[in-house]
């Protein structure tokens, strides 16, 4: 694998762990700005919102510009966002800057993952795509949990600094390491670019990451509520537990890629229905520490084998004009985040119980299943008609002529 591949990772693993790291930072950034621990949780919403704006935006209005020039702007934009929140006097100025930290992220995730695909042979797209998203992963098992304990120990402004220093250390890579040739202007344009939504197959596609990811956050976004009621750890636990989902992340995300790469159908289906299995099961697995800590890591793998695929999926689909559709698919995670949570929050406050919304994500996990199957049933029926057999006599419908080709 090319080392440019490398470059894209770093900036995955930077983008990852500015996501991720407010959350574990937000009892530390209400006590500086004298605001309530929920009002710094909005915060965590403005990331979201500029994510799911800028990634369609960026990629639409970027659509002629060479991609390297896109990748190391957008990194540009988001070490901005980062230097702009260290800085952040109150907390409308750090509402604003999150949001801004927030636009470049689905943008470099789309365009970053068409050029990925074309730094390899086309039987190891989706282990490009996967080595690509492995900074994610990463970003989740070393990247967060540090720059929480720096943020705790040295305050949450050092944090965003930190991980600017690493949005420069992506801008390096990405300037020394991305060749010219392999990143070169789309021919498409913005034109072709909003053409391809709309096909029918890139909506299927967005629609299964909807469902899919949305079944793995219902149940994620309350893992901690789980892990200290149901199966009773101390709270204290709780970090190192989700360090164990990352990894289950990371095993699940590069088996994808290389499963992907041999079926990419067979392996969406595969990982889709195992994240029900796995949701099924969590009722039964969260009775006991030891089953709760499996459940956590066999999560992470069921979730994340399924990435590469929908993202090869989208771009496929789209492949006249695959960056915008790249893009989207990063809008549609983050939509599956916040949708995948408010479900499993109606769960809890009906007072089902702390497993209830990974129950409830199992549901979401089948709907997901069901897109992709009538996913590939419209593939089907579009299928080319196959090529005549050897030696079938086909007569000419040339009016005059009435000999017969032999084909």
């Amino acid at each position: 694998m090319p080392l440019a591949l490398l470059a894209l990772a770093v900036g995955a693993f930077g983008i990852g762990t500015t996501e991720f790291v407010i959350m574990g930072l937000l009892p530390e950034v209400a006590a500086d700005l004298g605001i309530s621990i929920p009002a710094a949780g909005h915060l965590v919403s403005a990331y979201a919102l500029g994510v799911v704006i800028g990634a369609p935006l960026l990629a639409a209005v970027t659509a002629r510009l060479p991609r390297r020039k896109v990748l190391i702007g957008l990194m540009v934009l988001f070490v901005v966002g980062n230097a702009l929140s260290a800085l952040a006097p109150d907390e409308h100025w750090l509402l604003a800057a999150r949001f801004l930290s927030g636009l470049p992220h689905g943008a470099f995730f789309g365009v970053g993952a068409v050029v990925a695909t074309t730094l390899v042979a086309p039987e190891r797209k989706a282990r490009s795509v996967s080595l690509m998203f492995l900074g994610l992963t990463i970003a989740n098992v070393a990247g967060v949990p540090a720059a929480t304990l720096v943020g705790q120990d040295f305050g949450w402004r050092i944090t965003f600094l930190g991980v600017s220093a690493i949005g420069l250390a992506a801008i390096a890579s990405l300037a020394l390491l991305l060749p010219h040739d392999r990143a070169a202007a789309p021919t498409a344009g913005l034109r072709g670019e909003l053409g391809a939504l709309r096909s029918l197959p890139v909506w299927l596609a967005l629609g299964t990451t909807v469902a899919g990811f949305g079944a793995l956050f219902s149940a994620y976004s309350y893992i901690t509520p789980m892990l200290t009621d149901s199966a009773g750890y101390a709270g204290t636990s709780v970090t190192l537990l989700l360090a164990l989902f990352g990894v289950g992340a990371t095993i699940g995300n590069l088996a994808g890629g290389r499963l992907a790469d041999r079926s990419l159908r067979g392996t969406l289906f595969g990982g889709l229905a195992s994240l029900i299995l796995v949701l099924a099961l969590f009722p039964v697995l969260m009775s006991a520490q030891w089953s709760a800590a499996l459940a956590v890591l066999l999560l992470g793998v069921a979730a994340f084998a399924t990435g590469s695929p929908l993202q090869l999926m989208v771009m496929e689909k789209a492949a006249t004009a695959p960056s915008l559709a790249s893009s989207a698919n990063q809008a549609a995670f983050n939509l599956a985040n916040a949708g995948g949570a408010w479900i499993g929050g109606l769960a809890l406050t009906a007072g089902l119980g702390a497993t209830a919304p990974a129950t409830v994500g199992a549901g979401l996990a089948v709907i997901g299943l069901a897109v992709a199957g009538v996913a590939y049933a419209v593939d089907t029926r579009r299928a080319p008609v196959t090529t005549p057999q050897r030696g079938r006599v086909v007569a000419s419908h040339v009016p005059g002529e009435s000999e017969t080709v032999r084909v």
